[in-house]
């Protein structure tokens, strides 16, 4: 008999899995709950099958529910978006497994190279060249309980692993006590984002690293021939966020920097030392049958007659020399993590006495060789910090703290220019730093804060390595007194060297459009100020940068956005060539990018692929946020494949980016004209007319999102409640969770009509089809207006009255517009024809979306009409954003 296909296997085992559901809530719930559920269910199927009259029996299906039928509807519905994601998930996987040409990897890639007459050595010089850097941050859309995740987790691995009629009592157990699990958060505090974050990097990343090395080798072999091209030491390595983002949060500070490093020193310390428990079981060789290398026994003996009597290995393991080795290196990893006397300094140490171990081995038949080489390759990767820290501070801050420092209460608001040069004469004068720095009542303020800070990152790099502390990040960064800042307080926290080098790569990031568009010129100004070329030179000429997403959109909307974006990498990639003068800068751009399409988000090697010409060079950092890091990094196969795919993605891109053509020139003007129009378009109806502002409060679940237990952080940033200070992440969320996802598309088509108007529908097919960069653009909207639902969201407008009758349909037909004129442009009938299988795959979950948005709908209304009082009506309408939410795949 045929195996079935992978969609006949996913279409089995989500009915299968549904079946199961069934008779959990049946059984659980009651059978009038499960008829309740069944009721809504037929009804959603009824209507979205052209019964209009489903409509009104969903409806009432759904309304005036008390809230613990509420809860368990949704609830229902909610657990079966989460089986068919993880069944999904386990497809993808299943899929990948046998055929690794589906999407990027490294034998596509490393055949790329080649076949583009990349011989062995450039090969192995582009490899060196590799720098990925994910970068994990707190989880404020992430509205599933780590407790739940590793449910789900172990939900996954289980499906991933079933045949075809494979026995689902592990499931089934899973599901049960996952129903019973309250899944309602407690208000997170930074320590639980710290261990989120552990959660994936020591239970799945830590696991994958050494199989990424394994599987480019085996490529690089296939292609090139067996060890023709080496493998760079590392290529990968690992940051957070988590305990030392200060941007808005009054919970992280110096002292969670201190604490989130200690966790992670203890917790990869701990995986080594468990790691060297296995090989000590493993490496079994008597001295009888083999010989261990010169250099191995000369440092055994080093570390026996060094230690003390009772830390030697048992007598019963006298005759064997590889147990004897690994004993000592326990004993010193132990060391370590008590900052014992016989303690490693460095992972430098330890590498090398593994490294020596690995080649003794080598010298016998490699037996063994192989486990030692996956820890070297951890102890590359994860050093004794597990993860970077990063730290990030809004630009506000450092002036007010400046203000003090200089006895200058009109520093804020100066020029920037002269704000430079105020600093130039501070950073020129140090005992005059030593002197307003000492004032003791300066104490609790915005400078001694700073200053705390300052030391905290001075100690952590004492005593936890230097790479334990990553970037130091400028939030809202306008102009290069911005980063001077910076200097400044750290000079006068004591964070510098005898020559007042002060050793942080401080990172100015650009975030809005007006910003972006500067970001040349400021980098440019920075690379010829004399000051900062110190600093820098100091660094090894590295230079990073960061670019924002998501405030850039939610200021400016998505294609004004882009460009933005895309035209800023080409003017700080043009700034550093012009600095050739000085010395060689090396550049690393910062992708500050969210899950969905309007903070960043869509199919990575897309948007790898659509950078800019020597906007990578090799090197790329990006941010991990919210429920994308359990998409990506939840389970080891899909944490491999994410990894692979980004690492293969870079190299092939990074190989290629300076054969780009020169871009027509009329293509840039339609971009650009399309930006600007967009920019206006979106800016005068959200920043110019507060009917949308209001609009915004009635018809979509902000209000109730505002008071989500799911990060640390405030909304708003900067004090602030308007749309100018709430956060981009609620702002999106409240959006998707309506149905509308307006973030996703609004603006777009007043540029687009304008680029039709002057260049023709045949350029923008040209450019669609030929540019990167546009065909993604077009590609990100057309799937978030495939997501979107304009009958599910007339029922939100519903909640703003007069105003909602009003103002829906002009967005309807603004939404309507942008569908034709993709679609024109595309050369199809409907949205995502060139892409069957997510067409069928959003119109097969839609039904089971539809009753728990009008649900939500509902609540909404009579949790406002309770004067947002009611606890129960409150906690009913939590659950029904945890559901959509997974329904949707994307929160903010």
């Amino acid at each position: 008999m045929d195996k079935p296909s992978n969609e006949n296997r996913l279409r089995e085992q989500v009915s299968a899995l549904g079946w199961l559901l069934g008779n959990l809530i049946e059984r659980l719930e009651g059978k009038a709950t499960f008829a309740y559920v069944e009721l809504a269910r037929q009804a959603a199927r009824d209507w979205r099958r052209g019964d209009e009259r489903a409509l009104a029996q969903l409806r009432r299906t759904v309304r005036d529910l008390p809230p613990r039928d509420s809860i368990a509807i949704t609830r229902a519905f909610s657990a079966y978006f989460g089986l068919v994601n993880l069944a999904e998930k386990a497809n993808r996987i299943r899929e990948r497994r046998e055929n690794t040409s589906l999407e990027a990897s490294f034998a596509s890639a490393i055949q790329a190279l080649a076949d583009h007459g990349i011989d062995a050595q450039s090969a192995a010089q582009l490899l060196e060249r590799i720098d990925i850097t994910p970068v994990f941050t707190a989880h404020p859309t992430e509205t599933v309980r780590r407790t739940m995740l590793k449910k789900e987790q172990r939900i996954a691995q289980a499906l991933t692993g079933l045949g075809d009629s494979a026995d689902l009592a592990d499931v089934e157990h899973e599901m049960g006590i996952a129903w019973q699990t309250d899944e309602h958060f407690a208000q997170p505090s930074v320590d639980d984002e710290v261990e989120h974050v552990l959660f994936f990097l020591t239970t799945v990343i830590y696991k994958v690293v050494p199989s990424l090395y394994a599987r480019l080798e085996a490529a690089l072999n296939h292609t090139y021939g067996h060890n023709a091209v080496a493998l760079p030491t590392r290529m990968l390595r690992f940051a957070s966020w988590v305990g030392g983002d200060m941007d808005g949060n009054p919970n992280v500070d110096a002292s969670t920097i201190r604490d989130t490093l200690n966790h992670h020193r203890a917790r990869v310390l701990m995986l080594y030392e468990a790691e060297l428990h296995e090989l000590f079981e493993h490496l079994s060789h008597s001295q009888l049958y083999v010989t261990p290398s010169a250099a191995l026994s000369e440092r055994l003996a080093h570390y026996a007659n060094a230690a003390a009597e009772h830390d030697a290995a048992p007598p019963r393991y006298s005759e064997m020399p590889y147990r004897n080795y690994v004993w000592q290196l326990w004993r010193r990893i132990k060391a370590t993590q008590d900052a014992g006397a016989a303690c490693y300094t460095a992972p430098a140490q330890f590498i090398a006495d593994l490294e020596i171990l690995h080649a003794s081995l080598q010298g016998h038949g490699d037996t063994g060789g192989a486990q030692v080489l996956d820890l070297i390759r951890r102890v590359h990767t994860f050093g004794f910090h597990l993860a970077t820290v990063d730290v990030r501070q809004d630009s506000a801050v450092h002036r007010e703290a400046l203000a003090e420092a200089l006895a200058r209460a009109d520093f804020a608001s100066l020029p920037p220019d002269a704000r430079l040069q105020v600093l130039h004469e501070a950073l020129n004068a140090p005992i005059a730093v030593r002197a307003a720095t000492s004032d003791p009542q300066l104490r609790g303020t915005a400078l001694q804060r700073s200053l705390n800070v300052m030391r905290a990152i001075r100690e952590c790099r004492a005593s936890h390595g230097e790479a334990a502390i990553g970037a130091y990040i400028i939030s809202m960064a306008e102009n290069p007194d911005d980063v001077l800042a910076v200097l400044y307080l750290a000079r006068a926290a004591g964070l510098c060297d005898d020559q007042a080098n002060v050793p942080l790569d401080v990172a100015p990031l650009f975030e809005i459009v007006d910003d972006l568009d500067r970001a040349g010129r400021t980098l440019t100004a920075l690379l010829a100020d004399p000051l900062y070329r110190q600093h820098l030179r100091s660094r090894a000429e590295q230079q990073l940068v960061m670019i924002g997403y998501s405030d850039s959109s939610k200021e400016s909307g998505l294609a004004a956005s882009r460009w933005a974006l895309h035209t800023a990498q080409e003017e700080l990639v043009a700034a550093v060539g012009a600095s050739a003068t000085y010395d060689a800068v090396k550049l690393t751009l910062f992708h500050g990018r969210g899950g969905t399409v309007s903070r960043g988000g869509g199919k990575p090697r897309d948007g790898i692929m659509a950078t800019p010409a020597g906007a990578l060079d090799g090197r790329l950092r990006v941010t991990e946020q919210g429920e994308i890091i359990f998409q990506k990094y939840g389970v080891p196969d899909s944490a491999r494949y994410s990894l692979e795919n980004t690492l293969a993605s870079v190299l092939e891109r990074t190989a290629r980016e300076h054969d780009d053509a020169q871009l027509p020139a009329a293509w840039r003007s339609a971009a650009q004209l399309i930006a600007s129009r967009s920019r206006t378009h979106y800016r005068d109806t959200v920043y110019g007319d507060p009917q949308l502002v209001a609009y915004f409060r009635l018809a979509t679940p902000i209000d109730i999102i505002e008071r989500l237990r799911i990060g640390s952080r405030p909304p708003a940033r900067r004090g602030g409640h308007g749309i100018e200070n709430l956060r981009a992440i609620p702002w999106v969320f409240a959006w998707n969770q309506s149905r509308l996802i307006f973030t996703g598309w609004f603006g777009l088509s007043a540029g687009l009509d304008a680029a039709v108007d002057t260049y023709g529908i045949d350029q923008l097919r040209e450019m669609a089809a030929q540019w990167p960069f546009f065909g993604n653009l077009l590609a990100d909207t057309e799937m978030v207006l495939a997501k979107a639902d304009m009958r599910i969201a007339a029922r939100y407008g519903e909640l703003a009255g007069e105003l909602g009758t009003r103002l829906f349909p002009l967005l309807e037909q603004q939404y309507q517009r942008t569908c034709e004129l993709l679609c024109a442009i595309n050369g199809c009938t409907e949205l995502l024809e060139h892409d069957p299988d997510l067409q069928k795959t959003l119109r097969l979950r839609a039904p089971y979306v539809d009753p728990m948005s009008l649900m939500q709908v509902d609540l909404l209304a009579r949790w406002r009409a309770s004067g947002r009082e009611d606890q129960q009506l409150e906690l009913a309408l939590t659950e029904t954003v945890r559901g959509i939410t997974r329904a949707m795949q994307n929160a903010g």
